[in-house]
């Protein structure tokens, strides 16, 4: 076996190095959750890619190959295996959970608990959606980020699909063969979204903690220059590291890259999770103030229901750009998915009003600020501080490096809390590597888990005291011989 070391100064540190990753490679090997992470896979290679979940003793369908698990999917079947039900989920922790507590709040509008269906609505939507719902989105936007602008977005340019993973999909079918941009760590569906659309030739960057995973704008600009980037793919806020990726001058200048041959597209799903310190709360972040011209500037913005209104069983989204852009996009619609839910358009109009969306917003920031806070605070009591703490969205990215062996990675803390009938998400399902060429440990997420204080308070400390007890069980045998080890 033959291992890349990065260059040292000395033969002691090559002898550590060396030492670091024979224990890792040893650990893998004897690792139960990794054992059973590589059976999923059908691979017990040190590389590989998301498991694929299918019985290689079954006959498959001539032509058929599969695409591949999400993370969410492969970490709900592990908890399934451990007990977890949807009928009894209440028993259970969910701090894995992509979504916000749907519930009511403190200080929000009502939830919304009938939709009207008028008979025209029986019928299906257009595929670039119901008018009335895209001219709300425009105007919306209009309102919160183009006031005195002289370029406004109007309903043509705006697309509703049913989910953010339509609007990916839709975006990746009419894009043609040129080099795509990416980030390490970032959103699980582009590794797939990547993996299905060939054409798209992905280029990772790695972000870096130091800078808090800012996103790279000079390195972006190199890459263009050097590689002829064509697209950039990233979320602003970021999940999972719970940053604003880029604001202000940053997101300024991203947008300008779009007035020099390159689309840039934003996943924006969570604009409205976003913490001041100097608790100036009702501010949201998007692209869309820093546009000149809606229908020149290829920049691409896709939100919706799921995150800031806290309606994800909705599946009510929307992809902003050019005129010419929705106009494909409504075609590639009309294959891929057919268009959103019809019924469901018409009843998200009103939530779009202006003066409806400063009372959600300002409710959210308050609420969601003070579960971080105390889940914060939870986390460096338990002997877990956070290196990078969110200023944005309802994900922690928490560093096990400094936790005793084994629990010091994602896979072996995730098993070890599923016994525990708690949920979280192994930090390498955000590692974007759709060509499948990384060792695992060499994954710059390897020692890394996603905590969601997006559930309810109830939720978050009855996963925070199970992870509490894990910690303590590790400290208490030394020798680790509870942990799944051989």
């Amino acid at each position: 076996m033959l291992f890349h070391l990065p260059h040292v100064k000395s033969f002691t540190n090559v002898v550590d190095q060396v030492r670091d990753v024979i224990k890792h490679y040893k650990h893998e090997k004897e690792s139960e959750a990794h054992q059973i992470f590589r059976q999923a896979a059908n691979s017990h290679q040190p590389k590989g890619g998301l498991p694929q979940i299918v019985n290689p003793d079954e006959e498959t369908v001539p032509g058929i190959e599969h695409p591949g698990s999400t993370g969410v999917i492969y970490c709900s079947d592990r908890a399934m295996a451990n007990g977890f039900s949807y009928t009894s989920s209440h028993e259970w922790a969910n701090l894995g959970q992509g979504a916000p507590e749907v519930g009511p709040i403190p200080d929000a509008p009502p939830r919304p608990d009938s939709i009207p269906m008028p008979l025209d609505s029986l019928e299906y939507a257009p595929t670039t959606g119901v008018k009335g719902l895209r001219e709300a989105v425009a105007n919306l936007y209009n309102h919160t980020y183009r006031q005195g602008k002289a370029s406004q977005y109007t309903y043509e340019n705006v697309c509703i699909v049913p989910g953010g993973r339509s609007g990916l999909s839709r975006m990746a079918a009419v894009i043609g063969d040129v080099y795509t941009s990416y980030q390490v760590p970032d959103y699980t569906a582009y590794d797939q979204v990547l993996s299905a659309f060939k054409r798209l030739v992905p280029v990772p960057t790695a972000l870096d903690p130091k800078t808090n995973y800012g996103f790279d704008i000079e390195q972006a600009k190199k890459d263009i220059r050097n590689q002829g980037l064509a697209v950039i793919l990233a979320s602003n806020p970021r999940n999972p590291t719970g940053q604003v990726s880029v604001g202000g001058k940053e997101l300024q200048e991203i947008v300008g890259l779009s007035r020099e041959g390159t689309t840039v597209i934003l996943d924006e799903f969570y604009s409205w999770y976003i913490y001041p310190k100097n608790g100036e709360f009702g501010k949201s972040i998007s692209s869309a103030e820093f546009i000149d011209d809606v229908d020149q500037d290829s920049v691409v913005i896709i939100d919706g229901l799921t995150k800031n209104w806290r309606l994800p069983g909705w599946r009510v989204c929307w992809v902003i750009g050019p005129k010419n852009l929705i106009t494909a996009l409504s075609q590639s619609g009309s294959f891929l998915d057919g268009g959103a839910n019809h019924p469901m358009q018409l009843a998200a109009i009103q939530l779009l009003d202006p003066e409806h969306v400063r009372q959600e917003k300002l409710a959210l920031q308050k609420h969601f600020k003070a579960k971080r806070d105390h889940v914060l605070k939870r986390l460096k009591e338990i002997g877990l501080p956070v290196d990078v703490p969110p200023n944005s969205t309802f994900y922690i990215w928490l560093n096990l490096e400094k936790v005793p062996a084994p629990l010091n990675n994602g896979l072996t803390f995730f098993e070890e809390l599923l016994k525990e009938k708690t949920i979280v998400i192994p930090g390498i399902f955000f590692d974007i590597n759709p060509a499948h060429r990384r060792n695992l440990f060499n994954s710059p997420c390897h020692h890394f888990v996603r905590l969601s204080f997006g559930p309810p308070l109830k939720d978050l400390d009855m996963g925070l005291d199970a992870i509490a007890r894990v910690l303590k069980k590790v400290t208490n045998n030394k020798n680790n011989h509870e942990f799944g080890q051989g």
